[in-house]
């Protein structure tokens, strides 16, 4: 391992719950259950803040995780450079690209998700790795259990064998399913399925045991998996899950001769030999979906999910899935991007609910040439044990591509909406400059990093100016230019101030 004494002292102070230049988290006396993102058991939610190109020990783009321990009990920075975390920083491994939270062995405490994806592996180059790192009433890995990591290989946790550009863990996302079995699911988009490139596929690791299979479209063993097998389908690039369903998104799948076009396939949590069961598949070659399948709109490079429970229901048993289409063309305007709301049954039956745009009634803004709106997304539903309504279900829509004037082209923004009910009857939009308190300027892409919690949208604002750098959060009722409740800036609150792209991922 590298590191040397810097890593010794590093590790150290993780196991005490500080990591590299915070303060002791306080321990609490057991891990409660019921508080989400909860690492250290003290009953408050705490925070993982990605900057997967850090440079870690002075390898550029290694990667770091830095997590705050809410109620101001110190913040612990994770890396490879670590002695407590396997591998070593290598230069673009890109460590915390995704994050995913959930209680793997179900002791009450969270653990964290880390993926990975251009971790090499042995001589393979960009293979991926994803480590779950288990929480603690000490905290975060200062429990003394290992972390667990996920890699490929014959005798290796995800099995199969190691190649160039898998990806492993370029999307991760996790929970915890209605029977209350613990569930992850890794993404693996670079995966080629015998000699076909690329086409992508998604591990699913089951319950405290973390049983493993491998899925990808010609699975057939928990049913068929929606579409087939092709080269750039890059099926597992995109990942979300309630307790109920899960989807999968495949932005580069080809619908005929259409590339590109993209596609989502929906599964629910019912095991047969360790497979989850396959409901639909979505896409816009279909009738029942609005618009048309058309080169590059990328039908799923953001998906979004949460529960739902209709009117005069006793138990929530559905799903709202939301499927960003950045590459949308509206009319003449290309790339404006859309994002279609779909309505997932028990039974695996789906509709379409909402089709949003920025020309869309009352929305605010308007739809311009490169906005990309829909390319990332985040959802919340406030009140799940309740009927869903506007109030409780929202919806936050990155829009990278907005741009005010030719001086600030690519600042981006975000709109927040309703999930329910129409989406201009109270939605809001938040850029920098105008609710992002950071000034406008050119290529900040805000909108690239959203992260839901019960309380807060998470807004990443990693590029830009260095001084606009931060992770804001902003009550989900926020109105049009309202101002964030929460800042994480680097160097400030014990984090480092080191950060080169802070806030990449928010969980």
């Amino acid at each position: 391992m590298a590191g040397g004494a810097s890593a010794v002292m590093a590790a150290a102070l993780l196991t005490w719950g500080a990591g590299t230049g915070g303060t002791p988290a306080a321990a609490a006396v057991a891990c409660p259950s019921g508080t989400e993102s909860d690492f250290n058991g003290d009953g408050i939610r705490d925070t993982a803040i990605a900057d997967p190109e850090a440079s870690d020990d002075g390898v550029p783009k290694a990667g770091a995780v830095h997590v705050v321990y809410g109620g101001g009990k110190g913040t612990v920075t994770l890396s490879q450079a670590l002695d407590t975390i396997p591998g070593v920083p290598e230069p673009g491994d890109q460590y915390g690209y995704s994050l995913a939270v959930y209680d793997a062995d179900l002791d009450g405490c969270s653990d964290l998700v880390v993926g990975s994806p251009y971790e090499d592996i042995g001589t393979w180059a960009d293979s991926g790795s994803v480590h779950v790192i288990y929480g603690s009433p000490s905290g975060l890995n200062a429990g003394g259990r290992a972390v667990k990591e996920f890699y490929q290989g014959t005798d290796k946790p995800l099995g199969g064998g190691a190649e160039t550009d898998d990806w492993v863990g370029y999307s991760v996302a996790a929970g915890k399913t209605s029977g209350g079995t613990p569930f992850l699911l890794i993404g693996s988009p670079g995966e080629s399925i015998d000699t076909v490139e690329d086409a992508g596929g998604f591990y699913y690791v089951s319950g405290t045991a973390q049983t493993v299979t491998f899925n990808h479209q010609d699975t057939e063993t928990g049913g068929a998996v929606p579409g087939v097998v092709e080269q750039d389908d890059r099926f597992g690039s995109t990942l979300a899950a309630t307790s109920t369903h899960f989807a999968v998104g495949a932005p580069g799948e080809a619908l005929g001769t259409t590339t590109f076009a993209g596609g989502v396939a929906v599964f629910n949590h019912t095991l047969t030999s360790g497979y989850p069961k396959p409901l639909a598949g979505l896409g816009q070659d279909q009738d029942v979906i609005s618009g048309a399948e058309e080169v590059g709109d990328q039908f799923g490079a953001a998906l979004a999910m949460v529960p739902y429970r209709p009117s005069g229901a006793t138990s929530t048993t559905e799903s709202l899935l939301a499927v960003g289409v950045p590459g949308e063309d509206l009319s003449t305007t290309v790339d404006a991007g859309a994002v279609q709301v779909f309505r997932l049954t028990a039974s695996g039956t789906f509709t379409e609910t909402t089709w949003i745009d920025q020309n869309t009634a009352d929305v605010d803004q308007e739809s311009e040439a490169g906005d990309f709106f829909g390319k990332r997304l985040a959802a919340v539903n406030t009140s799940p044990n309740t009927t869903s309504t506007a109030t409780t279900t929202r919806l936050a829509i990155g829009v990278p591509g907005e741009e005010s004037s030719e001086e600030h082209a690519d600042k981006g923004g975000v709109q927040i909406v309703p999930l329910v009910g129409a989406p201009g009857a109270s939605d809001a939009w938040i850029d920098p400059g105008y609710g992002v308190p950071s000034g406008p300027a050119s290529r900040m892409l805000t909108g690239l990093s959203l992260g839901a919690t019960p309380s807060l949208l998470y807004v990443g604002v990693p590029y830009g100016p260095a001084e606009g750098r931060a992770v804001y959060g902003f009550p989900w009722g926020v109105t049009a230019g309202g101002a964030p409740t929460q800042t994480f800036r680097p160097g400030e609150g014990g984090l480092p101030a080191t950060g080169v792209a802070f806030g990449t991922t928010v969980r």
